[in-house]
């Protein structure tokens, strides 16, 4: 990312440290703009209320029992509700401390609040912690020094909540949040022999947990030689999670986690940018410029996006970010119709909510949405929106390979969206358990490809592992109209019996007729293993809208629009099962997977499926 000597000369060259690092102390006359702007107005509404109720509420205690819950039952959410209260309770009260004229209202409070995260036997979750006590002699890393995404996220929240009001807090809290952010999270991630694994991950947690280190050292550390290190190591873990990322900027873990990872690069980014006064600039270069880009391109209306593997079907974009990088790298902006509520995120992350109050500029709100058709040759994924009068009617498709970052087995899946409702749907994260990230993770719905649209070969499901992967064997555009061939034989694994099976998608869309039209067709070749009577297919098309089947036609109908499917009735033995399962919150949710199966077919076999969206006219 940039030579060491180059990085140490600019943090040694800086004579005074900018005062607006994070924004703070805020002065009389911006906290009284900020809290005139009609655009924050509902977010810090919120704010206020959240901070009151902290004041009349105890801390949420983190008891042993509820801290044992994952060991014991695999179960995150019970702990993770009460933490996440904590740090929510933790911004409210900074901003609204921070903002307030009567600035002495909610600092009792907080110190107590403050004081009762550093008494946390752990910053990092359960679930990030060895199960066992032989697991904690074994990881040779005291629980207290465990440096996960939350043990950074901690470090860094607390190192901007003194930055922006340290100085109202009795000198002993200052003085305790020093040293356990030293003891729980410098010292363990720069200090020892062996570093923790995620400096070196591809991935969201490089970048979130080396951007979170290195904001609370650019915050706290007076030390410049020190300094010049501990920001090598971040850059270094910088140049990991960067290289996740393929020259087309898509990713592969979804938008949600795009929001995370690289939201975390851009904030540090610009945090060094402005201590060093412009002379260390990491947002530069096409590649950082088409990351940028990339949730633009995977929004859909109503806050809905494309959302494949563990990423939630909603995606609310955070409007600092986002006016950050639009004047920065001169962006169009994504659609965005307000700042987003201070509960949008359950984990309260933050520097999202911190720099969508002090970053945020209206004039780039109500932005139009971006439409075209869009590949990301990398990723493999297949993007096509056009925006009609009645609404916005896209479609998108994914090769890949079953071993990228948050996988699902999901080669050759689709998705059609119409007016708001995604009703032939990707399910996105299912809930974060124990499980869930182990060795029964393609057992779930949500992961294995059973829960997307994509076949069942001799009742074989796909495979996880990078060798299973798409050939993209076409993909040509012209105007409205989208060609995208997959060839997926090496999605499946040998019980099979392919010796080859293609996927073609053929899309066109017309904004004048507020319709789209999909032809999906694939074709089986099976060796001579397998016998006639044995040889069978199951097609699944999932959505969490319900279909009616009639004859030969099946229709899913949305609030704004429906997607009717033909297909050769004479052919499948058509079921529609009604599937029980758990959204990332937790909540129970209804999936609806029309089964279409087809016995006895021949060694070469072709399915032809004609998927027709129509938006109701206004």
């Amino acid at each position: 990312m940039i030579a060491f000597h180059q990085l140490r000369e600019a943090l040694i060259a800086v004579e005074t440290k900018s005062t607006t690092l994070v924004g703070g102390p805020l002065s009389p006359e911006r906290s009284k703009e900020l809290l005139e702007a009609p655009h924050l107005a509902g977010l810090l509404k919120e704010i206020k209320a959240e901070a009151e109720r902290a004041r009349c509420e105890p801390v949420p205690s983190l008891s042993f029992a509820i801290f044992y819950r994952f060991s014991s039952t695999g179960n995150r959410k019970e702990f993770e509700k009460l933490y996440f209260e904590r740090r929510g309770r933790l911004l409210a009260l900074t901003l609204a401390t921070a903002l307030e004229t009567d600035n002495r209202r909610y600092v009792e409070t907080l110190e107590n609040l403050v004081w009762a995260i550093c008494d946390e036997y752990a910053w990092a979750l359960p679930a990030h912690l060895p199960d066992t006590l032989e697991g904690v002699v074994a990881s040779q890393v005291p629980m207290h020094q465990t440096v996960d995404l939350f043990a950074a996220e901690t470090a860094h929240a607390l190192a901007e909540m003194l930055n922006l009001v340290g100085d109202r807090l009795n000198p002993w809290v200052v003085n305790r949040v020093r040293e356990e952010i030293e003891q729980r999270v410098f010292q363990p991630v720069f200090e020892r022999s062996t570093p923790f694994g995620w400096l070196s991950w591809r991935n969201n947690w490089s970048a979130v947990c080396g951007g979170a280190v290195g904001m609370a050292a650019l915050l706290l550390i007076e030390d410049r030689e020190r300094l010049a290190g501990m920001q090598d190591r971040v850059g270094r873990a910088m140049d990991s999670f960067l290289s996740g990322y393929g020259e087309d900027g898509c990713c592969p873990e979804g938008v949600g986690y795009w929001n995370y990872g690289f939201g975390y690069f851009v904030y540090w980014a610009e945090m060094l940018y402005t201590y060093t006064g412009g002379s260390i600039d990491l947002l530069q270069g096409e590649k950082i410029r088409k990351i940028a880009q990339f949730p633009g391109i995977v929004a859909l209306s109503e806050h809905g996006c494309m959302n494949y593997s563990d990423c939630d079907a909603t995606y609310q974009p955070h409007t600092g970010l986002f006016s950050r990088l639009c004047r920065r790298l001169h962006l169009a902006p994504p659609e965005m119709t307000s700042v987003p509520s201070f509960h949008v995120d359950h984990c309260y992350r933050w520097p999202h909510q911190v720099r969508n109050v002090l970053w945020t500029e209206p004039d780039l709100l109500h932005a139009a949405a971006e439409e075209g058709n869009f590949y990301f040759p990398d990723t493999s994924w297949m993007v096509a929106k056009r925006q009609t009068p009645h609404g916005l009617i896209a479609f998108s498709a994914k090769g890949g390979n079953n071993y990228e970052p948050h996988n699902h087995n999901d080669l050759g899946h689709f998705i059609l969206h119409a007016g708001g409702d995604a009703l032939l749907a990707d399910l996105g994260a299912g809930e974060y358990t124990r499980e869930y990230f182990g060795e029964a993770r393609y057992r779930h719905l949500h992961n294995s490809s059973a829960g997307h649209s994509v076949p069942v070969v001799n009742g074989c499901e796909q495979v996880d592992g990078a060798a299973y992967r798409a050939l993209v064997t076409r993909c040509e555009t012209n105007g409205d109209d989208v060609l995208f061939d997959l060839d997926l034989t090496l999605a499946y694994g040998q019980g099979a019996g392919l010796q080859q099976f293609t996927r073609s998608f053929d899309w066109g869309c017309s904004a004048e007729d507020a319709a789209g039209r999909l032809v999906l067709k694939d074709h089986f070749t099976f060796g001579d293993e397998i016998g006639p009577s044995e040889r069978n297919v199951t097609e699944h098309f999932i959505s969490y809208h319900k279909p009616v089947v009639y004859g030969g036609e099946v229709t899913w109908t949305g609030r704004k629009g429906s997607v009717t499917l033909a297909f050769d009735a004479a052919s499948f033995a058509v079921e529609v099962e009604e599937i029980e399962t758990k959204m990332h919150s937790g909540l129970p949710v209804s999936v609806y997977r029309l089964r279409m199966h087809a016995p006895h077919v021949p060694s070469d076999y072709r399915c032809r499926f004609v998927f027709t969206c129509h938006l109701k006219r206004r």
